[in-house]
């Protein structure tokens, strides 16, 4: 079930009418039982795999609050390796196996390792990093313990964040399935129309750029230099749209029922440096990794090569978590090269790179180079395989850039196309004010909204990006 579906949106209506309707003291139950449903929607089976995770944690957080010292740190090392060992069985063991295989096959040494034939199950990543940022709080004691199971399964599997966040914190969510939640008209308001806004993002601007990017990126050995850069371009909107776009309904549907989820995104692409970037850029990720595993390495408080290594690790890490595969990890390794080149240069010049930020110009030649190595990053994101990424950078090495754009798409839906993401870029900049404008002419720019994406929306009924996460 997903978000940009009628099923979902006759789910949605339903559930929240019933909790609505329903006693406070049953409304997690019916919340459980939805999410349930919901993650069932996908593949029923996968259910079990979740389930199993969330008794492993359930009790790992009562005996971390039971217990101190050697004793503590192993069983949150216990945890740990549970949670990581479900993802390498069901997202890393064939890459494990694949790299195992062909390094042995270097040295000439017979290997010979089981065949797993099984799909790796949606959003695993997101719930077992929610799942596990739970028992790291109780461990530090910034969490007690929840005795109800119900409700900790309900932290892992809430509906709405299920399958691709936010990450959120046990101490922020945990406490809000046990406060009364009224109707609060402004509140609805508020989050129906963050919801038809991720909507709105999802199937009128992302998918509609998929038409190029997917084009484009499934030929690459015929495309000119102009087609390759107009669907790089077109993919970082593309990848930003569809996930921002993700988190914009999971955070309108929570934020109907009374519920307040992080906020995921904000305006990355105004970014100036790299280092910005990621603090716009899938936030609760970020922070998550920040928080759990750079200031546990050590953070800036070691030596400085230590410090870079940090990042590094940070960032090889992050990009290993989204996907299986070398493509992923480059990308990872890049976003983290470009943040040590940031800080060597600005150690070298500090004073021209003050300068040039206090001016117009300079922080749109900062704003541009960021966009530029973040767009240059994503061709790795997009691109799995090594033979199709050289021929991306063989075909851009021809310069052939006089040739017009030649794609399927209609000019007219070209045009529509960058309208679209310029008139994004520019809304984005003033975002808490237009946001605060649209809702307090409500009546009138909702259903609006909703005409534009009926009639301008691409119904294709196409995945988010990150469900594969």
């Amino acid at each position: 079930m997903v978000f940009n579906s009628l099923q979902f949106l006759v789910f949605f209506g339903i559930v929240t009418s019933a909790y609505f309707l329903m006693a406070h003291k049953y409304r997690w139950l019916l919340l459980l039982l939805a999410s349930c449903y919901f993650y069932m929607a996908f593949v029923p089976i996968y259910l079990g795999i979740l389930a199993l995770t969330i008794v492993i944690d359930y009790f790992a957080g009562i005996f971390l609050e039971q217990h101190e010292g050697r004793t503590k740190k192993w069983i949150l090392a216990l945890s740990i390796v549970a949670n990581v060992g479900v993802l390498a069985v069901f997202k890393y063991y064939q890459f494990i196996f694949n790299n195992i295989s062909w390094f042995a096959h270097l040295l000439d040494i017979p290997v010979e390792m089981p065949v797993l034939s099984i799909l790796l199950p949606i959003g695993l990543s997101f719930h077992t990093f929610q799942a596990m940022s739970y028992t790291i709080e109780v461990y530090r004691g910034n969490q007690k313990a929840e005795q109800n199971f119900g409700i900790y399964s309900l932290y892992v599997m809430f509906y709405p964040q299920l399958v691709a966040g936010p990450i959120e914190r046990p101490q922020n969510l945990i406490h809000q399935f046990y406060e009364p939640k009224h109707w609060d008209r402004h509140r609805v308001q508020s989050g129906l129309l963050q919801m038809v806004i991720g909507i709105f993002k999802k199937v009128v601007i992302a998918d509609r750029l998929s038409m190029v990017v997917d084009e484009v990126y499934g030929n690459i050995g015929e495309q000119s230099g102009t087609n390759l850069v107009v669907a790089a371009i077109f993919y970082s909107f593309q990848i930003y749209c569809d996930f921002s776009g993700y988190s914009d309904v999971a955070i309108g549907a929570a934020r109907v029922m009374g519920f307040r989820l992080m906020e995921n995104f904000n305006a990355p692409y105004w970014a100036t440096s790299i280092p910005e970037f990621w603090r716009r850029w899938h936030i609760s990720l970020s922070t998550w990794f920040k928080d759990y595993l750079y200031i546990t390495l050590g953070g800036n408080r070691v030596s400085v090569p230590r410090w870079y290594l940090n990042i590094m690790i940070i960032f090889v890490l992050s990009g290993l978590w989204h996907g299986a595969s070398w493509n992923f990890v480059i990308w990872g390794a890049l976003h983290g090269l470009f943040q040590l080149i940031g800080l060597i240069l600005n150690r070298l010049f500090p004073f021209l790179a003050a300068d040039q930020r206090k001016t117009w110009a300079g922080i749109w030649a900062y704003r541009l180079l960021t966009f530029f190595l973040v767009t240059l990053a994503w061709v790795f994101f997009r691109i799995a395989h090594f033979s199709t990424i050289k021929l991306w950078f063989s075909r851009m090495a021809l310069m052939d850039f006089s040739s017009p754009l030649n794609v399927s798409m209609a000019i007219k839906e070209f045009y529509l196309s960058v309208f679209l993401i310029v008139g994004l870029f520019a809304l984005e900049y003033k975002r808490g004010m237009v946001k605060e404008r649209l809702e307090t002419f409500f009546w009138l720019t909702f259903p609006l909204l909703v005409l534009v994406t009926y009639f301008l929306g691409v119904f294709n009924m196409k995945q988010f990006i990150y469900f594969q996460f």
